[in-house]
């Protein structure tokens, strides 16, 4: 991805800009804008990134500065790999049948 040239500086939101200076008023806000970059000044703070649906709680450290606030908010949900389950539906049915043909036969 191409950098952000040098002269210009790392891209923060005006909110945010306006932000900095009062650190009590950062603690615990609500920051939208997820493209803006972490900046010094905002480490050991505690924010709220939004995801597209729910704020996410963040604790800012000297790690994360240089990355955007958007990294650390995942948009996307986790979910089990489908190896963990076995087989997909048609191995169920299949599955499930032979099962039930087994019953059968154990209680006649």
């Amino acid at each position: 991805m191409p950098r952000r040239s040098i002269w210009k500086g790392s891209f923060v939101d005006a909110f945010l800009f306006r932000m900095k200076k009062n650190r009590e008023s950062l603690l615990s806000r609500k920051i939208w804008s997820r493209r803006s970059s972490i900046s010094p000044e905002f480490v050991d703070c505690s924010v709220l990134i939004y995801n597209g649906k729910t704020p996410v709680r963040c604790k800012i450290t000297e790690g994360k500065v240089g990355h955007k606030f958007g990294e650390f908010a995942s948009t996307r949900r986790r979910r089990p790999s489908r190896t963990n389950k076995g087989k997909g539906r048609k191995g169920k049915k299949e599955s499930l049948s032979a099962i039930w043909h087994e019953k059968e036969i154990r209680f006649r």
